[in-house]
């Protein structure tokens, strides 16, 4: 038995496979266009802000500085951070000790400003991630 074009059935008791039509076409990756929408507004600062923290400032910091920072960054809305020392320290795998003297360093690195300090029925405490787009080095 042989298919159309002569060659032998990819699957034996199969004359031929039908055409398979992708629902989309396919594209290389230098050949994409380039999707339709906005190219800047808060995400694309969202992405500029965490693109200049990991290429410029991460390298600098210890593991316990860059944990905290992501965990605000990642709970950042409308330019404010809303969580309290004990959630940051469960999602960063630190105690809250060392919660509390990490965001004194990275307030002294220009990192992050501590906007709203919270505490026992006052809530928790609000924080401004800090991003040092200017390229400056750091303060210790």
């Amino acid at each position: 038995m042989t298919t159309r074009n002569g060659q032998p059935p990819m699957i034996p008791g199969c004359d031929v496979l039908p055409p398979l039509e992708p629902d989309e076409p396919t594209y290389t990756t230098d050949e994409r266009p380039t999707p339709k929408g906005k190219t800047t507004g808060p995400t694309a600062q969202r992405f500029k802000t965490l693109n200049t923290f990991v290429d410029l400032i991460m390298r600098e910091l210890t593991g316990a500085e860059t944990a905290v920072w992501m965990v605000l960054y990642r709970d950042t809305r409308d330019g404010l951070a809303q969580t309290s020392q004990e959630d940051i320290a469960r999602r960063a795998g630190i105690t809250d000790r060392t919660v509390r003297r990490v965001i004194g360093r990275l307030e002294r690195r220009g990192l992050l400003t501590t906007v709203y300090r919270g505490g026992l029925n006052r809530g928790t405490s609000k924080y401004r991630i800090s991003p040092k787009l200017t390229g400056q080095p750091l303060r210790t």
